[in-house]
C-alpha cells in the first residue's frame, strides 16, 4: 500500500527532501529485492521513463524552498519530484497561523487538493498520508492543520499521520507558542497519530553525537530524516507471516495510538554516531538496547549522558506526577523497530515489563517489536523506538504555560482576531492541550 507525503512550509518541504532522499538511497544499498520493492512501492513510483518519483505534494506559500527541493532532487540522480506535484504562490502568511488557517488555506483549497487527488490515482492501494510541517511558522502550521482537515474529510478511510517539527524553546518565532498551541489542539481532533520531532533535540544530537561544528537546518533534517527512515522502511511484523508490511501507516497508529486522549509519538533511534566512524565501530544487541531502554524510561533522547540512576518504581509505591529532570517516563505504547545482523537472536523482553507501562494497559498490548534483517543507513545494527509515552509532556506544559502567559497580557491577539480566530478560539485550544496534558499525567497512575 502506498503513502502520499504532504509537504507543508519551508520546514515541511526540507524535512520531506532529506526524507525521499535516505529511503531511497537505503534502499538502493540494501541489495535485497522484495525489501526495496516494498521501499519503493510505499514512497516513489515508476514513470515511464523508468525514473524514481516520489508521491508528495509540495505546498508552500512562497516558491522558494519549493523549487530548491524539486532541483536537489533531480540533480540526485535517484529520484524526483512530479513536475506537477507541487503549489506555491508569491506571498508567505507572515508567521502567523491564522492567515494561513483563515485565508491562504481556504482560498487555495481547490487548487490543493486536486493535487492530492491526482497524487492518489497514481496509487493501486492507499494506506494514508504524511503530513509534514513546523508548529513554529504560518504555512506549515495554518495551511498544514487546514490541509489535514481536508485529507480527513475526503478521505475519512485513510489513515492520517502528522510530522510535526518542534520549535527552539529559545525562540524562532515570536507567537510561536500561539502557532504551537492552535496547530495541535486542531490536529488532534483531526490525526490519527502525531510524529514530534523538537529541535532543541535534533540540535544536541548533531553537536555531541554527530560532532557537527557549525550546525545548520540542513543537518537538523538530516537527522529527522534517519530517525523517519528508521521508522518507515520496511520492517517484519509478527502478523506477516514472512512478508513486509502492507499497512505502514495502519499498523503504526494500531500498535501505538489506542486511545483517542493519547496520539503524541516521540521517536529514539540508536545508534547515532558521524559516518566516518561506523566503519571503526562494532555494536552487540545486547548493548544497544540496554542503552535504548534506559534512554526510554530515562526520557533521554541521545546514548550519551542517560541517568542510568533512574528506575522504574516498585509495584507498591504508587506514583505520583513530576515533570522534573530525571523522572520516570511511563509509557502507554512502545513499538521497537530493529534492523540488521542477526536480528532474530535480539533478546527485546525489558521492553515488555510492566513496570514501564500504565497500569491499566497489558504489556502484551503496549509492546510491539518489528524486525528487518537488512541494515539500515550503513549500520550493520540499528533500532528504533517509537514511544507513546510522556515524553513530551514538560515541552507540551512549557509551551502551553508560555502561551498563556502571552494571551493573559493580550499579546498580539490582534494579529490573528483580524484573519478570523477569536479569543474564545485560543481559550479553547488552551483547554483541549489542557486536557492532554492531565491525560498523559495520569499515566503515571
Amino acid at each position: 500500500m502506498s503513502v502520499v507525503t504532504v509537504q507543508l512550509g519551508q520546514c515541511g518541504n526540507q524535512v520531506g527532501r532529506e526524507l525521499f532522499d535516505v529511503m531511497c538511497s537505503d534502499a538502493q544499498d540494501a541489495g535485497r529485492k522484495t525489501h526495496s520493492t516494498a521501499g519503493w512501492e510505499r514512497f516513489f513510483r515508476h514513470t515511464t521513463q523508468g525514473d524514481l518519483e516520489a508521491r508528495a505534494v509540495l505546498i508552500d506559500m512562497e516558491p522558494k524552498v519549493i523549487n530548491h527541493s524539486m532541483s536537489r532532487a533531480a540533480k540526485s540522480g535517484r529520484w524526483r519530484y512530479g513536475e506537477t506535484s507541487h503549489f506555491s504562490q508569491k506571498q508567505g502568511s507572515g508567521n502567523n497561523w491564522a492567515s494561513g488557517y483563515c485565508v491562504h488555506g481556504p482560498r487555495h483549497r481547490d487548487a490543493v487538493e486536486e493535487l492530492v487527488r491526482r497524487e492518489v490515482e497514481h496509487c493501486d492501494m492507499l494506506a494514508g498520508f504524511i503530513p509534514m510541517m513546523s508548529v513554529a511558522g504560518g504555512t506549515g502550521s495554518g495551511v498544514g492543520t487546514f490541509v489535514t482537515q481536508c485529507l480527513r474529510d475526503i478521505y475519512p478511510s485513510a489513515f492520517v499521520l502528522n510530522h510535526l517539527t518542534w520549535p527552539y524553546g529559545t525562540g524562532e518565532v515570536i507567537v510561536q507558542n500561539y502557532n504551537s498551541v492552535l496547530t495541535l489542539a486542531h490536529l488532534y481532533q483531526l490525526s490519527d497519530a502525531i510524529l514530534v520531532h523538537e529541535n532543541d533535540t535534533v540540535h544536541r544530537i548533531c553537536s555531541q553525537l554527530l560532532k557537527i561544528k557549525q550546525i545548520s537546518f540542513s543537518d537538523i533534517n538530516r537527522v529527522i530524516a534517519h530517525q523517519l527512515g528508521g521508522v518507515l522502511q520496511p520492517a517484519l511484523t509478527p502478523d506477516s507471516c514472512g512478508a513486509y508490511s502492507r499497512n505502514p501507516l495502519g499498523e503504526l497508529v494500531g500498535a501505538l495510538a489506542c486511545h483517542p486522549e493519547y496520539k503524541l509519538l516521540s521517536v529514539s533511534t540508536i545508534p547515532q554516531m558521524a559516518s566516518s566512524s561506523i566503519a571503526f565501530s562494532t555494536f552487540s544487541w545486547p548493548a544497544l538496547l540496554k542503552h535504548l531502554r534506559q534512554m526510554l524510561i530515562s526520557n533521554t533522547k541521545m546514548e550519551e549522558g542517560i541517568d542510568w540512576q533512574v528506575r522504574p518504581p516498585p509495584a507498591s509505591a504508587g506514583r505520583t506526577r513530576t515533570l522534573t529532570a530525571g523522572s520516570f517516563n511511563t509509557s502507554l505504547a512502545n513499538l521497537l523497530i530493529l534492523r540488521g545482523k542477526d536480528v532474530y537472536s535480539a533478546e527485546t523482553g525489558g521492553f515488555g515489563d510492566s513496570a514501564i507501562y500504565t497500569s491499566w494497559l497489558p504489556p502484551d498490548e503496549a509492546f510491539s517489536l518489528w524486525k528487518s534483517p537488512v541494515p539500515f543507513n550503513k549500520y550493520e545494527k540499528s533500532a528504533t523506538l517509537v514511544s507513546n509515552s510522556q515524553a513530551l509532556l514538560r515541552p507540551l506544559d512549557d509551551m502551553v504555560r508560555k502561551a498563556w502567559n502571552m494571551f493573559a497580557s493580550r499579546a498580539y491577539i490582534h494579529q490573528y482576531v483580524k484573519f478570523g480566530i477569536s479569543e474564545e478560539d485560543f481559550l479553547d485550544s488552551f483547554t483541549s492541550l489542557e486536557q492532554v496534558i492531565s491525560s498523559y499525567t495520569q499515566l503515571q497512575c
